[in-house]
């Protein structure tokens, strides 16, 4: 089991831990409503240290890119950064990952860590183009500070605006008395905010400044019932290797502007449209449905299972994602949900869950 720079810290703050993705992770503090509802409303700072950073180098990491990712990392000019996957040969996902554009021949690609060897291996298998590739997974941090309040907070910690940076732009600079971070407003909760990404030495400086200006420590539980209400996918979840980005509701991330991996078998998926979907539902009665569940028709054949479920701390209703036949998938569709032995009804939904 690894540890982040930070678990002598969680541990000190009387984190629950658990085993995550090979590493040891706090799962909550102080419960995960109260966690939830600081991120909704206050600020709240998660590590999520156990991401994998990749940095693709030279005149022809560009090229290298391009041909792994679904998005067009094309449009990317210096200081921004893009949401996007890597498609398989199967018509699959080998995961999801954000690419950033830090100098004109330098990207940053930061990587889900259950997956961090496997990409960098699928990565390094497509690169003919000799593009420079360095995995420094093990020598960053990286910290999410997310809320409403992120900006107010956390503005007398750096010389930058930080009410300025738009949404997936990010800057290189100062953070909590340290020089050269990325300061980058993306996050995967719906509710504003920040990644700070800085090197394993620093992060204990700037957690604390952090939690000084503010930020409630928040564990791996509400940041999965917060990106849940916003339908943002999880990988092992609600996308692998067997789910296409098209059925799976990511086309916008799927530019056909460009040749990548099987996206010629992808574009035609899109063209004939795909077999299934990947809806969004809330339930129509009590109950909590969790990922694995059974989705039914009416006459109580399975049509689907869940992928991720939940109860909505912000809604109080359960709530949850799962692949069902497209026939199903329309907004307003009633499914039930395979809970033990009853069959709750559902409604198909569109998303987000949570409008704040």
């Amino acid at each position: 089991m690894k540890n982040t720079a930070l678990t002598a810290t969680h541990e000190a703050l009387g984190a629950k831990m658990v085993p995550f993705a090979g590493y040891n992770m706090p799962v909550q503090y102080e419960g995960v409503n109260i966690e939830h509802e600081a991120v909704r409303t206050g600020v709240g700072v998660f590590d999520v240290s156990h991401m994998g950073e990749f940095l693709i180098e030279g005149p022809n990491a560009l090229d290298l890119i391009q041909k792994v990712c679904s998005n067009d990392a094309s449009k990317l000019t210096v200081g921004k950064a893009q949401y996007s996957c890597l498609p398989n040969d199967d018509g699959g996902i080998v995961d999801d990952l954000i690419v950033y554009r830090v100098k004109d021949e330098t990207y940053l690609l930061v990587v889900n860590a259950s997956n961090i060897e496997k990409d960098w291996n699928w990565i390094s298998s497509k690169n003919d183009v000799g593009a420079d590739m360095r995995d420094l997974s093990e020598d960053y941090s990286l910290l999410a500070i997310q809320g409403p309040k992120a900006v107010e907070a956390m503005q007398s910690l750096s010389s930058h605006d930080l009410s300025g940076i738009k949404f997936y732009n990010f800057v290189v600079g100062d953070f909590a008395g340290i020089e050269h971070v990325i300061i980058s407003a993306t996050g995967y909760t719906g509710s504003g905010g920040f990644e700070i990404y800085c090197k394993n030495n620093e992060v204990k400086q700037i957690w604390d400044k952090v939690v000084e200006a503010g930020a409630k420590p928040i564990g791996l539980a509400a940041r999965d019932t917060l990106r849940l209400e916003m339908g943002y996918c999880l990988y092992g979840n609600d996308i692998d290797d067997t789910t296409s980005p098209i059925e799976a509701g990511l086309g916008w991330i799927t530019k056909f502007t460009k040749t990548f991996t099987n996206s010629e078998a992808l574009e035609d998926e899109k063209r004939r449209g795909p077999k299934r979907k990947l809806v969004a539902f809330e339930l129509d009665e009590r109950g909590i449905p969790r990922q694995g569940y059974d989705i039914v028709d009416s006459s109580g054949k399975t049509i689907g299972n869940v992928t991720s479920g939940t109860m909505s701390p912000s809604l109080a209703k359960g709530i949850g994602l799962g692949y069902v036949p497209t026939i199903f998938s329309e907004v307003g569709s009633k499914i039930n949900i395979q809970i033990r032995k009853n069959a709750v009804p559902a409604t198909v939904v569109k998303l987000p869950f949570y409008k704040g």
